[in-house]
C-alpha cells in the first residue's frame, strides 16, 4: 500500500465555480494535497483574492473566465489552462445553481437555467477536458451532485432532477471514458455554508434526525473529492454520500 494515498503533488486540477462556496473548499483541499489549481468563474476578477490564498499554500494557480452555460466560454477556457499548465489531471465539476420555488411555480426559464448549469454545463466541461485528461495516468473527474438526487426536493424539483441526472451522467461517463479516466460523484447533504439558504432552525432540526447527530461539514465533502482523485484508484462510476447518514434512513428531511 502506498504511503502517500492522498498525495496529488505535480497534478493540475480544474475546479469550476471557484469564486465562492464549496468550489473554494474543493480547490483548497486539492491544493493542500499538492495539486496546482486552475480556478474558474463567470467573472475572473472575483478569483484574485482566493488565488493568493492558494498560492500561499505553495501551489501554482491560473484563473480564467468560464461560464458553464456558455459552450464557447468552455471551449476558450480549457485551451487557456492547457497553455498555462501544459496539462489537466483532474476535473471537479462543481459549478451549480438552484432556484427554490413550489413545483408548479417553476418557469420554463427557471428549469432551463438550472439544468443548463448543473447538468449540461458539466457534460460539456467533461467533453472539453477529456482529451487532455486521457493523456495523464490516473486522471479523474469528480462530479458534485447532491443527496437530493436520491431523496428528491419538493421545493427544488429542477435542482433534484439535475442532480439525479448528474448521478446517471457519472455512471455513463465512467463507462464511456474507461479505462483512461475515472469518473465518480460526491453527494453532499445538508451542510452549513452561507450560500445554503437555510435558517439556523432548519440546520438544527436536520441535525436532530441525522444518525450521527451532526451534519457533514464542507471539509468532509471536500475530503471526499480528494479521496476520489487520489485514493480511489480502482473506483469508477460510484457515488459517495456525505450527509451524516440521513440518506441511509430514507427521505426524513
Amino acid at each position: 500500500m502506498s504511503e502517500n494515498l492522498f498525495d496529488l503533488s505535480g497534478q493540475v486540477a480544474l475546479v469550476t465555480g471557484t469564486s465562492r462556496g464549496l468550489g473554494q473548499y474543493f480547490a483548497r483541499a486539492l491544493a493542500r494535497a499538492g495539486a496546482d489549481i486552475a480556478m474558474t468563474s463567470r467573472d475572473k476578477s472575483t478569483l484574485s483574492d482566493f488565488a493568493r490564498e492558494i498560492e500561499a499554500l505553495g501551489r501554482k494557480t491560473f484563473s480564467t473566465e468560464l461560464n458553464v452555460r456558455d459552450h464557447a466560454s468552455i471551449q476558450r477556457a480549457v485551451p487557456e489552462i492547457e497553455e498555462h499548465f501544459g496539462k489537466i489531471d483532474i476535473l471537479v465539476n462543481n459549478a451549480g445553481c438552484n432556484i427554490r420555488k413550489p413545483a408548479l411555480d417553476v418557469t420554463w426559464e427557471d428549469w432551463n437555467t438550472i439544468l443548463d448549469t448543473n447538468l449540461r454545463g458539466a457534460f460539456y466541461c467533461v467533453r472539453a477536458a477529456a482529451p487532455l485528461l486521457k493523456k495523464q495516468p490516473g486522471a479523474a473527474i469528480v462530479n458534485i451532485a447532491s443527496v437530493a438526487a436520491l431523496l428528491g426536493m419538493g421545493s427544488s424539483m429542477a435542482y433534484a432532477a439535475s442532480k439525479g441526472g448528474m448521478v446517471t451522467l457519472t455512471k455513463s461517463l465512467a463507462r464511456a471514458l474507461a479505462p483512461d479516466i475515472r469518473v465518480n460523484a460526491v453527494l453532499p447533504g445538508f451542510i452549513r455554508t452561507r450560500f445554503a439558504g437555510w435558517t439556523e432552525d432548519a440546520f438544527s432540526s436536520a441535525e436532530k434526525v441525522t444518525p450521527l447527530r451532526k451534519l457533514a461539514t464542507v471539509d468532509d465533502v471536500a475530503d471526499a473529492a480528494v479521496f476520489f482523485c487520489a485514493h480511489a484508484l480502482g473506483t469508477t462510476g460510484e457515488t459517495l454520500v456525505v450527509d451524516g447518514g440521513s440518506a441511509a434512513l430514507g427521505p426524513s428531511l
